[in-house]
């Protein structure tokens, strides 16, 4: 006997998604804030430095100053050179002036984030706010994806809404677990913003009541299955964000590096794109096991339900594509050199061939896997 769906639970469910996607908006203003105030912090003290530079150097050496003000025009000299060497590469290279040091460690015309990406001494109290509510938020989401499992008596993924808004709470999910090593808050504007896209998405295009799966989805292979593709599909998604990142740096340090003005100062809180650009390979590697598992679990449960392997059906061969166009990146990228702005653009072909499969190919090709409840 089936079990009885919950409505109320359901109702519940969708209130939290409401109030989830409300708390992420909010933690999504507070990210941007952070960066635009940065930016203008970060400006502030470039000319600040720069001030304190001409300052010094108008300083005679010479009779009248005596030992005392050649150090100070030799430490002059010194801040100068050192400053001059700075560059986009990270922490090893900051210059050690103290009007650099005032700068913490995003100072020198044209320089990001240091390339660990570990947490600075200088506090942003916007990121901080921005980050709470980002867990106030996936805790929210928690519940909803929760109370959704409770209404309809399985895992809640058996449909476009049910993918859609649990695939948003473990893509938050990833993101957060991912602080708590690595300083990534410069991503919370592009993966918050996409879970609210897929929150209003999944409320707007593809909501559907609570029910009850229908027969073919009734496996426990939909656990393993779907589990690991939500997972895979969330860790694509922070990957998207950091190579169309990625791109944006690459353009704005070859920008610096030819003498033009950098119009792009929050990017400063950014790694270099050559940072950028390894974590998200190291990422999609990880990302890219997942959706081979996918295939492969996939696979097996057609096997199981249909009695067959592989069928060609729409949904399987767009399943492929997307190995095929990550496995194409991973290769091209540690065997033929395909570095830099094509390696992004791969990555995000990846991505975009994820989006098309997820909404194009399950809302108008009919097929074994026509399940999106709509």
């Amino acid at each position: 006997m089936p079990f009885a769906i919950n409505e109320t639970m359901g109702q519940y469910s969708e209130l939290f998604m409401l109030l989830a996607a409300g708390t992420y908006t909010v933690a999504f203003i507070a990210f941007a804030w952070d960066l635009a105030k940065s930016s203008k912090a970060l400006r502030a003290v470039d000319l600040k430095a720069a001030q304190t530079e001409q300052a010094a150097a108008k300083v005679p050496v010479g009779a009248g100053v005596g030992t005392a003000g050649a150090g100070a025009a030799s430490s002059a000299g010194t801040d100068r050179t050192e400053s001059h060497l700075a560059g986009p590469a990270g922490r090893a290279e900051r210059p050690t002036s103290s009007a650099a040091k005032q700068a913490g460690d995003a100072s020198g015309a044209g320089q990001t984030a240091d390339a660990d990406m570990r947490y600075a001494a200088e506090r942003r109290a916007p990121a901080r706010v921005a980050v709470a509510l980002t867990v106030l938020g996936v805790l929210i989401h928690a519940a909803g994806v929760i109370t959704r499992a409770l209404g309809a008596g399985r895992v809640p993924w058996g449909n476009m809404y049910e993918f859609l808004t649990t695939g948003a709470f473990v893509a938050v999910a990833v993101f957060l677990l991912v602080l708590i090593r690595r300083d990534l808050r410069f991503l919370g504007t592009f993966v918050v913003g996409l879970a609210i896209i897929m929150l209003v998405a999944a409320s707007v295009a593809y909501w559907t009541p609570v029910g009850h799966l229908v027969p073919a989805l009734q496996s426990y292979w939909l656990i393993i299955h779907v589990s690991i593709a939500v997972l895979s599909s969330a860790l694509f998604t922070l990957t998207f964000a950091m190579s169309a990142l990625q791109l944006v740096q690459a353009h704005r340090q070859k920008t610096v590096a030819a003498g033009g003005a950098d119009k792009l100062g929050f990017m400063r809180l950014v790694p270099s794109a050559l940072s950028l650009e390894n974590l998200s390979y190291r990422i999609n590697a990880i990302a890219f096991i997942g959706w081979t598992f996918t295939l492969m679990f996939g696979a097996i449960w057609a096997e199981k339900a249909w009695g067959r392997f592989w069928g060609w059906d729409t949904k399987e061969v767009w399943t492929f594509v997307i190995w095929v166009v990550y496995a194409g990146y991973l290769h091209a990228r540690a065997t033929r050199g395909w570095t830099g702005t094509r390696a992004a653009w791969l990555s995000i072909v990846g991505y975009l061939c994820v989006i098309f499969n997820f909404t194009i190919v399950n809302q108008f090709f009919n097929g074994l896997h026509s399940y999106s409840g709509l």
